[in-house]
């Protein structure tokens, strides 16, 4: 592995968002999405499954929403073990909050169903096909943006049992996209000084970017934020967790930052930093 590059086995912790009204917005990820309740103290919870935290929300009544055309949170996309899992989730959120459904496509890499939370988040769920159907060409992988029928999707993999209980199998952060000013200023930042690698770009308007050969664990795109500045204090995205294998790799990424000048912050367990549009970072080791 080349000392400028993250560790293959790197991966993506929960996102954590800043939101007004901290009931409804749990109902929304507990009853729908259908992530359960892992810790709730004072203003903050924290949603997911088994030991795997997905989503963290923190009450900030004080924050008002940001314009549509900021940089911050294009969508915080929830990867699900089988079509039959993503089925049930997905049928929870139609059924429970019908309104909030934005589209589905068939990616080639994954199938996924985009939605907006009550407070204006974008929520991607979705299951990925195995890596062996994924083409790569000239190192950068194929991907598209292909009908996908939801009402197909869930005739052929929604089970009753999914419907009596929609928690089914793990879930986990699968890669959160961002909003950004331009994309060589994403690429010089999350390539040049993170050590992501770049899977695929397209144009001068959405980078994709991935550790260990992944289709992708972040994106970040100008489609309506093009020459937006550092972010102000705001209702949605707060914080996106990744996590590096090893202690090893959180020292080696904490020397990288340093070098290239970029301020962080390190109380022994995590390294954070923000991104040239204030989006908070936080590098950790995963738990085992």
């Amino acid at each position: 592995m080349s000392e400028h590059l993250l560790a293959a086995d790197t991966g993506m912790g929960p996102v954590t968002l800043s939101v007004g009204d901290l009931d409804a917005m749990t109902a929304y990820y507990r009853d729908a999405v259908a992530l359960e309740v892992l810790d709730a103290a004072g203003d903050t919870v924290t949603l997911g499954r088994g030991a795997t935290p997905v989503v963290i929300l923190t009450h900030a009544p004080a924050l008002r929403h940001a314009s549509s055309r900021d940089a911050g949170l294009f969508h915080t996309a929830i990867l699900f073990e089988s079509e039959e899992a993503l089925a049930a989730s997905v049928y929870s959120v139609a059924q429970k909050y019908p309104a909030t459904f934005t589209g589905s496509s068939d990616h080639l890499v994954s199938k996924a169903f985009y939605f907006t939370d009550p407070e204006g988040n974008g929520v991607e769920l979705y299951w990925d096909r195995d890596r062996s159907a994924w083409s790569w060409v000239h190192g950068s992988i194929e991907m598209s943006t292909l009908y996908l029928d939801p009402n197909a999707f869930l005739q052929e993999n929604l089970t009753e049992g999914a419907v009596a209980s929609p928690m089914i199998g793990g879930a986990e952060v699968g890669h959160v996209h961002l909003q950004v000013g331009d994309v060589a200023t994403a690429r010089e930042f999350y390539v040049g000084r993170l050590g992501f690698d770049e899977t695929v770009a397209f144009g001068d308007q959405a980078l994709f970017v991935s550790a260990g050969g992944y289709h992708h664990h972040m994106a970040m795109n100008t489609w309506n934020s093009r020459g937006a500045g550092p972010r102000l204090p705001a209702l949605g995205l707060a914080q996106v967790d990744i996590e590096v294998p090893a202690a090893d790799d959180l020292s080696a990424l904490s020397e990288r930052m340093s070098h290239f000048g970029i301020q962080t912050r390190d109380d022994g367990q995590t390294v954070s930093f923000d991104d040239p549009w204030a989006n908070a970072i936080r590098v950790g080791v995963a738990s085992t």
